[in-house]
């Protein structure tokens, strides 16, 4: 019996014959008892009663060809498979590359005939308003319309916006380069034919069962690229900024259910908790004005006003306190102070403030008074080390030759790095090398370099 052949007008793209191995051409026979794969033969290994392990003359067949009308008297099958691959390779509408590639039928034919039987059929218009029609009955209990993502833009290859966009191509819905994208060089060897063994058929069904994993894994992160709008990653980013501080941070912890519930349940459940927020902020807001005995919102403007304020003195009384915690030298800190005041006054101050160094420091005055200077230098208390990044890497050797220097372990840790890796570099180490090295006081620099030398960290040149 007939049947519609698959293969194209090219004859190096059909399969070969299993008798005398040539492409095969229209009509072939196919055996109806073989396969799979499908046992094909020409009309001249058949005629000749060719057998094969399995098949035997005597099988019943089917005669393939396509050399029979469909739709239209004047067209086979075969015609009309290849006017649908020549419009499917030249475009709709360029009738006469299809006629070229077609060579049975000039250019109005193929407009007409593909006009009416494809495009004007009732039979397909009905069939697509059939489908159509299902899709929006599907559709039509859904709640609240989702539109997952506007149209993306469409960048320039190898542009910026590219890059941002993983390499998107909007045109084709695909990206330059895939997730797991190599997943097609694992078939690219893979062929089935009868002399394989059942362990390694087997095994073969196994690599392409693989390779179909893989295939819908990437499906289903394209999905979800597509479903919640992540191809234009900036305006999702910017829509994720609208939120409180503490709104983002539940959005990026419930970013990775995102993939199990669909994109209209996730931003239900993210607006429905901003606003839980917002009200939970307004309520504590009214209760607080509760407490304070407020009872109109004049009041509780004021309220506001005089809370921001008080606010402002507690930062800057805590920012003080900071500064006086790692600075114990209080009369250095009250003569500062002092002299901060007169300034603030138009007085000129004549209050010299005393450096960590020992040496006295003046500030700009505003009128050209000289200033006086101490009758005597007071020397500085020992540094405290308590809560200084880097004390837990010294030992207590390091922690006294800190406090009495005044230096800050982070600091230290930094120039005796500077110094052991310049003394490994030239297999000893001067003192002046040293100052140069550490931009910091003399004595200190001498007292770094003697206790780094007293404790065998650098030689002495």
């Amino acid at each position: 019996m007939d049947r519609l052949g698959s293969f194209s007008n090219d004859p190096f793209d059909n399969p070969p014959c299993r008798g005398c191995s040539s492409y095969l051409m229209e009509p072939y026979i196919k055996c109806a008892e073989c396969g799979p794969p499908p046992f094909l033969l020409c009309l001249q290994c058949f005629t000749r009663g060719f057998e094969y392990k399995k098949h035997q003359s005597d099988h019943t067949y089917e005669i393939m060809t396509s050399d029979f009308p469909v739709l239209d008297p004047s067209w086979t099958a075969q015609e009309e498979m290849a006017l649908l691959e020549a419009v499917m390779d030249c475009g709709f509408g360029n009738w006469q590359d299809v006629a070229n590639q077609m060579c049975t039928k000039t250019k109005e034919e193929c407009e007409k005939h593909y006009m009416k039987h494809f495009i004007n059929n009732p039979l397909f218009a009905s069939t697509l308003l059939n489908l159509k029609q299902a899709e929006e009955a599907k559709t039509a209990d859904t709640a609240i319309p989702f539109q997952s993502t506007d149209d993306p833009p469409r960048p320039a290859f190898d542009s910026l916006l590219s890059r941002d966009m993983a390499g998107y191509m909007p045109a084709r819905a695909d990206f330059i380069e895939e997730f797991d994208n190599y997943a097609e060089w694992d078939l690219r060897d893979i062929d089935f034919v009868e002399d394989d063994s059942d362990i390694l058929h087997a095994l073969k069904i196994a690599v392409v069962d693989i390779y179909h994993s893989r295939l819908k894994e990437r499906q289903r992160r394209k999905k979800i690229i597509r479903d919640h709008g992540l191809i234009n990653l900036k305006k999702f980013q910017l829509m994720e900024r609208r939120y409180p501080k503490e709104v983002q941070d539940l959005y990026e912890t419930m970013r990775r259910f995102a993939r199990i519930v669909g994109p209209v349940e996730h931003d239900k459940f993210i607006e429905s908790y901003a606003l839980e927020f917002e009200l939970r902020r307004e309520i504590k807001r009214l209760q607080e004005y509760r407490t304070a005995g407020i009872t109109n919102f004049c009041s509780a403007r004021a309220y506001d006003h005089l809370k921001k304020t008080r606010e402002e003195e507690r930062l800057k009384r805590t920012m003080l306190s900071e500064v006086l915690q790692y600075i114990q030298d209080s009369s250095a800190c009250q003569q500062w102070l002092r002299r901060q005041a007169d300034i603030d006054s138009g007085l000129s101050p004549s209050v010299p403030v005393a450096s960590n160094s020992g040496d006295t420091a003046h500030l700009p005055t505003k009128k050209n008074v000289p200033c006086q200077k101490p009758k005597g230098r007071r020397s500085a208390p020992p540094l405290n080390l308590t809560g200084l990044p880097g004390t837990e890497k010294l030992n207590e050797k390091e922690k006294e030759l800190c406090q009495m220097v005044r230096l800050v372990p982070g600091a230290y840790l930094e120039y005796k790095s500077a110094l052991v890796n310049e003394c490994n570099k030239q297999g000893s180490l001067r003192l002046a090398q040293a100052r140069a090295l550490i931009k910091i006081d003399v004595n200190k620099t001498r007292k770094i370099y003697d206790f780094l030398i007293r404790e065998g960290y650098i030689t002495k040149a």
